[in-house]
């Protein structure tokens, strides 16, 4: 095995440790069944054999912050080693993988990983700390440190993805997600970031009973997005070009999650980031600009936001 890795989780409401590791390690029927989250095991049952696996990487160390969790994660997905402490794991394993979305708790996981010199993902959002972002971007960019939301690499997005010239001049790209803007917000920005290659100027916040934003881009378009809190499943991006027009809605977790980690175990190999650091810091400006401008009734524009 090249790339030892160690999964720290969970989350509330987040099964992100146990998708990533049966993605990576394979599973056990029984024990991903017994785990508590059937939504997962539903997903992850329908998949070929031929779809786990990364050449060369397994999850050799978990932990969480109840052992009754991490054991169930070992079961789950044949993780060989349970830790008391998430640092007991430096010297162990070769990177470790954040898998948690409580985003205030990011960089005190993180840090003590990076300053080993470790290779460190981090689930989405990276941070929405100005003080933070500063400190976590030297790693960024020296290719140690990679998060995203895993909507970056829906393979429902592949097609405008490839042929986005086929869409004339964009004029408007809306996206439309469940849950709140700065847990889940980062989904969106990701997604069409990685489609589009302007950048967003300015954010302001719209009257209205969720958060929705009006995002001016560098290329005169519009981006609107909404998070619209509690409300039935929705993952959804369209774009409006001046000869082309499409829908997408976004369910194919599995996908999203394969190839985002095969893209951060490849950064681990080539030494190099897998996502432009000002891209990853332009996306948290863009988060904490919504806020800012819906806290404060005015337009925000990223330049505001020194990281």
């Amino acid at each position: 095995m090249t790339i030892r890795l160690g999964m720290i989780g969970f989350s509330e409401g987040n099964g992100h440790p146990f998708s990533f590791s049966s993605i990576i390690n394979g599973y056990s029927d029984a024990g991903l069944a017994a785990s508590g989250w059937p939504v997962i095991y539903d997903y992850v049952r329908r998949r070929d054999p031929s779809e786990f696996g990364i050449d060369g990487v397994g999850v050799t160390h978990c932990w969480s912050q109840d052992p009754h969790v991490t054991k169930r994660l070992c079961e789950a997905c044949l993780i060989p080693h349970a830790v008391s402490r998430p640092e007991d794991m430096i010297g162990n394993v070769d990177a470790v993988i954040i898998a948690r979305d409580d985003y205030e708790n990011h960089f005190d996981l993180a840090i003590p990983f990076l300053k080993a010199g470790m290779h460190v993902f981090v689930d989405k959002p990276l941070s929405l700390s100005i003080s933070e972002l500063a400190t976590l971007g030297e790693y960024l960019r020296n290719g140690k440190l990679m998060s995203c939301a895993g909507m970056r690499y829906a393979k429902e997005l592949d097609e405008p993805r490839a042929a986005l010239n086929e869409y004339g001049d964009i004029r408007l790209i809306r996206g439309t997600i469940l849950n709140s803007w700065e847990k889940y917000g980062i989904h969106l920005v990701d997604a069409i970031s990685n489609v589009v290659r302007s950048r967003a100027v300015s954010v302001v916040a719209l009257d209205a009973p969720h958060t929705s934003v009006a995002v001016q881009m560098d290329d005169g378009s519009l981006l609107q997005l909404d998070a619209l809190g509690d409300v039935a499943k929705c993952f959804r991006v369209d774009f409006f070009g001046t000869r082309k027009i499409s829908s997408h809605e976004i369910t194919d977790n599995f996908s999203m999650f394969s190839r985002m980690l095969w893209h951060f175990c490849q950064s681990i190999k080539d030494g190099r980031p897998a996502i432009d650091p000002e891209e990853t810091l332009g996306a948290m400006r863009l988060l904490m600009a919504g806020r800012m401008s819906r806290s404060q009734g005015r337009k925000v524009f990223l330049h505001e936001i020194h990281l």
